[in-house]
């Protein structure tokens, strides 16, 4: 017999802890989500919208950060420290949490979910109903890939200089479905390489049974950035030829330009897009998103069972298979987990907003040619990453004469400067500047450098 949707609501509010992750917010919280806010919110970050001297502001936003003070940190890819409002609402959501967790998930995770949807949503000009919450970039790269109802004979079509969790997430699609996968070299030398010249290898690279092309904006190997407005022109000119059966989806993963680049996606013709919030936006750790345009989430299928979709609770309760189409809340995966990291991203948000996107944008770009232009007139160091701004963000790739990577790596560490090495099989040293650098951080890595020939 069918469970009336009302006694399932009930149902879903009862004392049951995996019932409570899913019910409805109270009529307090309701009210906090229709203002695009949470109840019991944590402490907003410092007001930088008053004109000021830029230099104050940066270091206004600098002091936000408990980094040692002795080290030069250029990890911001890699894994962010979180900064004073970030610090604070996880603070004043896990104490709520401690407090009484039962209570606190049954009355407020539902809204502060919503409002983290919408935090994301106002940043990245998208409609909350279209984000689904993650873990982490991996999560969401591997929930297309893998959610995709590929056809035996479909190809994914990806890149050679393209990260692991693509190349994995892609295999195991193939695996499962019976599709191919097929990766290109995108570009012999990356010193000519032209936003025209990688739109195009991309585009010509497309075939008849190509279904999904698996995309990195930023390439953490070389710190290369594709043009994704015109890959998405031109994957968008090919669908045009196309019927929906056949329709080429475009997927990327947006992690290394995400909380840099003055993103947004109304202006671009993706169908997928896929970040971790605890890199650039220096967003609370273990937490990102993935976006996917209205339609496009009619091709997906969930991997993981969802807390967030009643649909999906109510047609368990009563015996059936979910009916209606795939959308971001069917796709957000469920289980309990850092919930006050999770409710604590609009903080991240609310930062980079207050900042300006393309204010972020200008100062990461300035920071990144400082360091270029700096190792350029080194003899003993070859840069790999291009120096023009629209082929290039804030991650610098770069190789020291006489040293290999790791080498280099531990003797700027002994120097006090932070830098990571490339994760691929061809490696080079890689420095990664962001807002919470300075310009005098730069210098003090590049002298550590020159030290080094």
């Amino acid at each position: 017999m069918a469970v009336p949707r009302r006694t399932f609501l009930a149902h879903a509010a009862c004392a049951s802890a995996l019932a409570a992750v899913s019910c409805r917010p109270r009529a307090a919280d309701e009210g906090a989500l229709a203002a695009g806010r949470t109840a019991a919110a944590g402490p907003g970050p410092p007001d930088w919208s008053t004109p000021s001297d830029p230099g104050d502001r940066w270091a206004a936003f600098r002091r936000q950060f408990a980094l040692s003070p002795d080290s030069v940190h250029m990890s911001a890819l890699l894994i962010a420290s979180h900064p004073g409002p970030v610090r604070e609402a996880i603070d004043t959501y896990r104490a709520e949490l401690d407090s009484d967790p039962v209570l606190t998930l049954r009355e407020h995770n539902r809204a502060r979910q919503h409002a983290a949807r919408e935090a994301a949503a106002k940043y990245i000009g998208a409609g909350a109903d279209d984000i689904a919450l993650t873990d982490s970039t991996t999560m969401g790269v591997a929930l297309v890939c893998n959610g995709l109802a590929l056809r035996e004979g479909d190809e994914v079509l990806t890149t050679a200089k393209d990260y692991y969790v693509t190349h994995e997430s892609a295999r195991q699609a193939a695996a499962r479905s019976g599709a191919s996968v097929r990766q290109i070299d995108l570009y012999e030398d990356i010193a000519d390489v032209s936003r025209g010249g990688l739109a195009e290898a991309v585009r010509s690279a497309v075939g008849p049974k190509t279904r999904l092309v698996a995309l990195t904006w930023v390439h953490s190997s070389t710190g290369l950035k594709m043009p994704i407005e015109e890959i998405g022109e031109a994957i968008a000119a090919i669908n045009a030829r196309r019927g929906d059966e056949d329709r080429v989806l475009l997927s990327i993963d947006g992690v290394h330009g995400f909380g840099i680049e003055n993103l947004d996606l109304r202006r671009l013709k993706l169908d997928f897009f896929a970040a971790g919030c605890h890199k650039w936006l220096f967003g609370p750790r273990g937490t990102g998103i993935l976006w996917a345009r209205g339609a496009a989430w009619a091709a997906a299928r969930p991997l993981i069972p969802s807390f967030t979709d009643d649909g999906t609770w109510e047609a368990w309760l009563n015996g059936e298979a979910p009916e209606g189409p795939v959308e971001a809340s069917r796709m957000t995966p469920g289980g309990f987990k850092a919930f006050e990291h999770q409710w604590a991203l609009p903080a991240a948000f609310d930062l980079h907003q207050q900042l300006g996107k393309a204010a972020v944008e200008r100062r990461t770009h300035e920071l990144a040619r400082q360091l270029k232009e700096g190792l350029r007139g080194m003899r003993h160091v070859s840069l790999v990453t291009p120096v023009s701004d629209s082929l290039s963000s804030g991650i610098v790739c770069f190789d020291v004469d006489g040293l290999s990577p790791w080498a280099a790596v531990k003797r700027l560490r002994e120097r006090r400067v932070i830098a990571s090495v490339t994760p691929y099989a061809v490696r080079h040293v890689r420095l990664a500047p962001s807002v919470r650098n300075t310009p005098g951080e730069v210098d003090r890595a590049l002298a550590a450098i020159r030290e080094l020939g």
